[in-house]
C-alpha cells in the first residue's frame, strides 16, 4: 500500500555536474536457494546498510519521459528530474486526473515553471493507446532524453484477465512495455545524432525490473512449444489461472524484462546509435504496486504485507534514486548498456540469466516478442536497425 503525496523540502539547486559513471558490485554475494539466489544477505544488506546517494547534477536543456509517473516510484522520479530543472517532463499516466494530480504535487514542491510539465495519457493496456502515444512523442517533441519505462501491474490474486491478446501482467510488464520501446528509439537515436553537444551523457532507455526475477525457475520455458511461448504463458489452464495465484507471472513478467533489455542492447549497440539501454531494480518500496485485501489474501497476508511496508521497505523517494541513477548512465562510457543495476551500482542478474540455459531462453523471448509485435505494429523493427 503506497504513502499518500506529500511535499518535500528540497535543498537549494546543486550546481552542473555530471552524473557519476557506475560502479560495479564485484563481492561475491551468498546463493541461499534455487528461487532466491541472492538470498536474505543479499536483501537485507540491501535493505538496511546501503545508503543510497541522493541526486544531484544537472537535467537543464532535456525532455524526459516517465510511464507510471502519478505515483509511487515514477512519481518520485519524475520530481528529482524536475528540481533538477529538465527542460520538458512528460507524466505518461492512464489515469489523466491522478496525473494533474502529481502534477501538481511536483510543482508545488519544486516551484518550477508553468509549462515544464505535461501529462499525456498512457495505457498499456491497450495497443493503439501505446502507438498514439509514441505519434504524439514524434510529432510534439524535438527530442527525448530520457525514457524511464516504470509503468506496471502486479496482481497477485483476482481475475486471469486476458488483455489484448495476452494475460494482463504479460501485456503490460513486457509487450506493450517493449513494443513502445521500440516505437520511441528512433527519437531516441535521432536525439544523440542531432543533439551531440547537448545531450551528454547519451539518450538513455531504462526499464524499472524488480529482484523478483530471481524467484522463478520459469519452467514454462521448456515446456512451451516453439512460437508458443506467449501463448503458453496466458493459458487459462495453467495452474496459476486455475488456482488464482499469479505471484510466479509476475516474476516471470520481471525475467522477460531482464531478457529482453539484454536482446535489444545487443541488437542495438550504444557504439552505433548513441543510446543506452539498460535496466533497474529498485529494491522493496513503499509503492502502491503490491496491493494486499482482507477479502482477497486474508487478513494474515494484510497484516504481514503492512509490516513488511513499514518495517523494511524503502520510502518510494529513497526507492527512486535507483532509478535516476540508471536513467543518467548514457553513454558508452558508463559501461551500463544492457546492464542491471541495484543500489546505484551495477550488478548481476539471477543466475538463471546468465547461464548457458537462459542464452537460449532469451534468444526465444527476443525472437517472439519481435514476432509478435510486428504483427501489432508493422515495420515497427526497422527503427532497431542499426
Amino acid at each position: 500500500m503506497g504513502p499518500g503525496i506529500h511535499p518535500h523540502t528540497l535543498p537549494p539547486r546543486p550546481q552542473r555536474s555530471q552524473p557519476k559513471p557506475a560502479t560495479t558490485r564485484t563481492h561475491k554475494l551468498a546463493r541461499d536457494n534455487l528461487y532466491h539466489p541472492r538470498g536474505n544477505t543479499y536483501f537485507f544488506k540491501s535493505q538496511f546498510l546501503t545508503t543510497l546517494p541522493y541526486p544531484s547534477g544537472s537535467y537543464a536543456g532535456k525532455n524526459i519521459i516517465v510511464t507510471g509517473s502519478n505515483t509511487g516510484l515514477g512519481l518520485e522520479a519524475a520530481r528529482h528530474f524536475v528540481r533538477l530543472g529538465c527542460s520538458r517532463m512528460i507524466l505518461a499516466v492512464r489515469n489523466l486526473e491522478k496525473g494533474n494530480q502529481a502534477k501538481a504535487s511536483i510543482e508545488h514542491s519544486t516551484g518550477c515553471s508553468e509549462g515544464i510539465i505535461s501529462v499525456w495519457e498512457l495505457d498499456l493496456c491497450s495497443y493503439s493507446s501505446v502507438q498514439s502515444f509514441a505519434s504524439r512523442v514524434s510529432a510534439e517533441l524535438e527530442r527525448v532524453d530520457i525514457l524511464l519505462l516504470n509503468a506496471g501491474v502486479c496482481a497477485l490474486k483476482g481475475p486471469w484477465r486476458i488483455v489484448e491478446e495476452d494475460e494482463e501482467a504479460i501485456t503490460v510488464n513486457v509487450v506493450t512495455t517493449f513494443l513502445l520501446a521500440f516505437l520511441l528509439f528512433p527519437k531516441l537515436r535521432e536525439t544523440a545524432r542531432l543533439f551531440p553537444d547537448t545531450v551528454s551523457p547519451g539518450p538513455t532507455m531504462t526499464v524499472v525490473t524488480s529482484l523478483a526475477h530471481t524467484y522463478t525457475d520459469f519452467r514454462l520455458s521448456r515446456t512451451a512449444p516453439e512460437g508458443q511461448l506467449f501463448k503458453s504463458l496466458s493459458s487459462p489452464d495453467r495452474p496459476e489461472a486455475m488456482f488464482d495465484d499469479h505471484t510466479d507471472q509476475y516474476f516471470i513478467s520481471k525475467l522477460l524484462q531482464i531478457f529482453l533489455v539484454r536482446a535489444m542492447a545487443a541488437e542495438c549497440p550504444v557504439e552505433k546509435t548513441g543510446v543506452t539501454i539498460n535496466c533497474v531494480q529498485p529494491g522493496f518500496v513503499k509503492s502502491g504496486l503490491f496491493k494486499f485485501e482482507s477479502h482477497v489474501h486474508g487478513l494474515f497476508a494484510v497484516a504481514f504485507g503492512m509490516a513488511m511496508n513499514g518495517l523494511v521497505a524503502r520510502s518510494t523517494e529513497c526507492g527512486s534514486r535507483t532509478l535516476m541513477h540508471a536513467a543518467s548512465q548514457g553513454g558508452k562510457e558508463s559501461g551500463t548498456h544492457g546492464g542491471y543495476l541495484s543500489d546505484c551500482m551495477m550488478d548481476e542478474p539471477g543466475e538463471f540469466v546468465t547461464g548457458e540455459e537462459g542464452r537460449v531462453v532469451q534468444e526465444r523471448v527476443w525472437r517472439e516478442l519481435r514476432g509478435k509485435v510486428e504483427g501489432v505494429c508493422p515495420g515497427v523493427l526497422k527503427g532497431l536497425e542499426v
